[in-house]
């Protein structure tokens, strides 16, 4: 029996990339949706006609890496979550989005609200929840690149989120930035500050949804992060050490890699205070949670010593400097 229960606690459960919640008596499924309490859109038939559309659609042809849940109950809203794309400050992330489809729609674009925790992680994505995107008009744009009301779907949208804003370099989304010279200085290093200060704002998007999972999603925040805990604090490791440029692929010969890249003083005492506390979020996923150690220090026990040495080392000249120039202007009378 025992063993028939370690097995039971190993088996995955699937988690269906489209899913419809059926209806309830209190309508508290979509309570903590972030249009609940907008009016409904549910207009007319041809409305809903559209809806059933879009939701055949998404059932079909959703990417592996997105997920979501309509509503019986109301049709007008919808949830989606984006995982981080890998090669990107995301990667490994959980992006949620509530989205409600207003009553003209498909003639106006969707409302789109990102659930941001608070943190600015990308210029399109605003703490407020705000997404800036030419698709849904909350961006100018090229005719071709905004909404498009016998063309554009819900699916487009999504897509172009994970695509356009969850993107290798997202500093230089920033409308300002976009076409200065990716590869050149000192843009190419204000883009990897930028790439730091994301991976940091994205880990702590992770405990957030850990510790809050929106309804519906529950069991997926735990799976998934259960599955990659491991890799997002091994990468967290390589970034830190200098091993890895943040977004690079960290498997695990990563570890005994030469040090090529310097990342900022201000990472690293932000990954010195975040990696505890991930590993400890993590820790309560459940079985498969990740073997890391809490404590964590930002130089490696070589790089530590030579701090040590190179420390001592400035410290004795500088006494011996100290004392030469005191001798030099206070002679023995």
């Amino acid at each position: 029996m025992d063993q028939e229960q370690i097995e039971l606690t190993e088996i995955k459960v699937e988690f269906k990339h489209f899913d419809i919640i059926p209806t309830n008596e209190d309508n508290s499924i979509t309570s903590d949706h972030h249009y609940f309490s907008s009016a409904s859109t549910l207009s007319s038939p041809s409305f809903q006609k559209t809806i059933m559309k879009e939701w055949r659609i998404l059932e079909g042809n959703l990417p592996d890496s997105i997920y979501v849940r309509v509503y019986e109950q109301r049709i007008d809203l919808l949830r989606a979550v984006i995982i981080g794309p890998a090669g990107t400050p995301y990667h490994d992330g959980l992006f949620f989005f509530d989205i409600q489809f207003p009553s003209n729609y498909p003639n106006a674009p969707p409302k789109v609200h990102y659930r941001s925790f608070g943190y600015r992680l990308n210029p399109n994505l605003y703490e407020n929840g705000y997404v800036c995107l030419s698709l849904i008009n909350t961006w100018s744009g090229a005719a071709n690149e905004k909404w498009i009301p016998s063309q554009s779907t819900m699916l487009q949208v999504l897509v172009s989120i994970q695509a356009l804003v969850l993107n290798a370099k997202p500093y230089f989304n920033e409308p300002a930035y976009a076409n200065l010279p990716k590869n050149s200085d000192p843009w190419k290093t204000e883009s990897l500050h930028y790439d730091e200060n994301t991976f940091i704002l994205s880990c702590k998007t992770m405990m957030c949804v850990l510790n809050a999972p929106p309804k519906f999603f529950e069991e997926f925040v735990v799976q998934h992060f259960r599955d990659r805990a491991d890799a997002i604090l091994s990468a967290c490791k390589a970034y830190d050490t200098g091993r890895a440029q943040i977004g690079d692929q960290v498997t695990t010969t990563t570890a005994g890699k030469r040090i090529t890249n310097k990342p900022s003083w201000t990472f690293k005492r932000s990954m010195e205070d975040i990696y505890p506390k991930l590993v400890k979020s993590f820790a309560k996923s459940g079985p498969g949670s990740p073997n890391h150690e809490i404590q964590h220090t930002s130089r490696s026990s070589e790089g530590q010593g030579k701090y040590d040495i190179l420390l001592g080392s400035c410290l004795g000249l500088g006494i011996i400097i100290v004392l030469f120039f005191l001798a030099l202007y206070n002679p023995k009378p």
